[in-house]
């Protein structure tokens, strides 16, 4: 019997916990670093931690790739009383293949649940708070990109339109391989809120 998704990353947060409490450590840390100036000025112990860690993470990803286990959890987004349950790549495993296909077959649910909710909205594309965007300004955006995923407060829907790689689409050294546009509806302006 293999490990679901749910047992590798229950798996991987005790392996944390006990990382961080001293239980794991790679004692060839310095050796790892390879800079002999930087192993010194660090607290080897630490950086210990951190290697073991990663290493272990690396072995459970490992065993998703052989064993086809998804990196994929869904999570609820909330807004108005109305409920959308959606896929997202679980901040610690990866995705397997079909883990993106999953990704993408939600976008059109995310977009209507958005497009409902959003109607009398006004539109923001996240780093732009003074420059309001129209749905004709959006529709570009959501066409160009393969997946998305949906944030919410208690006065504000955050759209995210992915491409790319769903490991790395949210880091800005991926771009333009991978990345992501993040367009925030709000009935006034957005808050202050950095996604």
């Amino acid at each position: 019997m293999s490990y679901t998704t749910h047992d590798l990353i229950d798996i991987l947060e005790k392996e944390l916990q006990a990382t961080c409490q001293g239980q794991r450590v790679l004692l060839s840390s310095a050796d790892r670093l390879g800079h002999p100036v930087i192993a010194k000025a660090l607290d080897l112990t630490k950086v210990g931690k951190v290697f073991a860690y990663q290493d272990f993470r690396s072995q459970v990803h490992d065993y998703q790739r052989q064993y086809r286990v998804s990196g994929i959890v869904w999570r609820d987004c909330f807004f108005n009383g109305d409920r959308l349950s959606l896929p997202e790549l679980h901040r610690s495993l990866i995705a397997i293949p079909g883990d993106k296909e999953i990704l993408l077959s939600a976008k059109k649910s995310i977009l209507n649940f958005w497009r409902k909710h959003t109607r009398t909205m006004k539109f923001w594309l996240n780093g732009h708070p003074h420059q309001p965007l129209t749905a004709a300004h959006v529709q570009p955006y959501i066409q160009e990109t393969e997946w998305a995923d949906l944030e919410s407060t208690q006065t504000e829907l955050i759209l995210a339109l992915g491409w790319g790689n769903p490991q790395e689409y949210q880091y800005q050294w991926a771009y333009p391989d991978s990345g992501c546009y993040r367009i925030i509806a709000s009935f006034q302006e957005p808050s202050a809120i950095k996604l």
